[in-house]
């Protein structure tokens, strides 16, 4: 309604929490879906997600799930608070002539709230794709030099396990990016983090208020706890699958550092056109499911702490339903 007004420092709060604790959740699914996605035919390592984390623990150890998590854990602030601050935001100027949003007005603010998110979401990804794929890549690499030494030893000795390369840190990752391609490095891929984002937002927003909405005891009245929670996570799982396959073009744009005989691409239409030339259409949907099982409890324990409003508890404010 007109009369409400919105705590922005609040929702801020409100989504710098519920990032951090989803990110701790779910970033061994996300490791596996990176991993999965970066995979190209004839150069697979990891068969599901299970088999990724399982072989993941075994060459890395436990703390080999959450590569990158700390560049998450850092940005993953600022950026879930941008993205439902603004949502938040739209919605209040959208609906400030008393009226109900219609479907067209949210889809609308959803639009907004994944445009001004990718701000921050590309540098993250950016970061975070490379430390995430590293240990894909380091261990393709020792598949490699092994079945080249048993090969050129007629498989008489065992072979010599080569040396590993030393694992970039996030700080590295940007002050090489900086040096070398300027601020333009941190945001290489930002097309198709829009492509997915934002149409991510349309579907969201407007899917998971007209859910919770479903659950509202009476007008004006908040949704129980566990109409929120299962509302973000139908929502946000819906709007993953829909957009998986922005998401896999984004991830290989993103990657850095290729393996043996992997595509090279120079654009987001020449990486859609080779991904369907060589790995057929299903290759759009790689890491589907791990990004869903991310999205679905990373939104529904976003959209419980921000309807909750632990925040204006915390600062003393009266709590605003959106």
């Amino acid at each position: 309604m007109a009369d409400k007004q919105i705590s922005l420092p609040a929702k801020l709060i409100n989504g710098g929490i519920a990032g951090l604790i989803g990110v701790t959740c779910v970033f061994p699914i996300d490791l596996a879906k990176t991993r999965l996605q970066n995979q190209q035919n004839g150069q697979r390592l990891y068969t599901s997600m299970s088999d990724c984390l399982i072989k993941t623990i075994r060459s890395e150890g436990y703390f080999g799930m959450y590569r990158g998590a700390a560049v998450n854990l850092t940005l993953v602030t600022p950026e879930k608070a941008i993205k439902l601050a603004a949502n938040d935001f739209f919605r209040y100027q959208l609906s400030k002539d008393g009226q109900k949003l219609t479907l067209f007005k949210e889809m609308l603010a959803g639009c907004g709230a994944g445009t001004c998110q990718v701000i921050v979401t590309t540098p993250m990804e950016m970061l975070k794709i490379q430390l995430q794929d590293a240990g894909r890549i380091a261990a393709q690499r020792k598949t490699l030099s092994g079945q080249a030494q048993l090969s050129g030893r007629g498989g008489a000795q065992p072979p010599v396990e080569p040396p590993a390369a030393p694992r970039p840190t996030a700080t590295q990752l940007t002050r090489d990016l900086l040096r070398s391609r300027g601020i333009a490095g941190l945001y290489k891929g930002l097309g198709a983090t829009l492509l997915r984002d934002v149409p991510f937002s349309i579907v969201y927003f407007p899917l998971f208020a007209n859910l919770n909405q479903l659950g509202q005891p009476a007008s004006g009245e908040k949704s129980p706890f566990y109409v929120s929670f299962l509302a973000g996570c139908v929502a946000g799982s819906a709007a993953a699958v829909a957009v998986n396959p922005c998401d896999v073009v984004k991830t290989r744009l993103q990657t850095l550092q290729r393996g043996v005989n992997e595509d090279t691409y120079s654009g987001f239409l020449d990486c859609a056109r080779k991904i369907l030339r060589n790995e057929g259409p299903t290759a759009f949907l790689k890491g589907a499911y791990c990004r869903a099982l991310v999205i679905a409890p990373l939104f529904g324990i976003a959209q419980v702490v921000y309807f909750l409003g632990i925040a204006e508890t915390l600062l003393g404010l009266p709590r605003v339903q959106p």
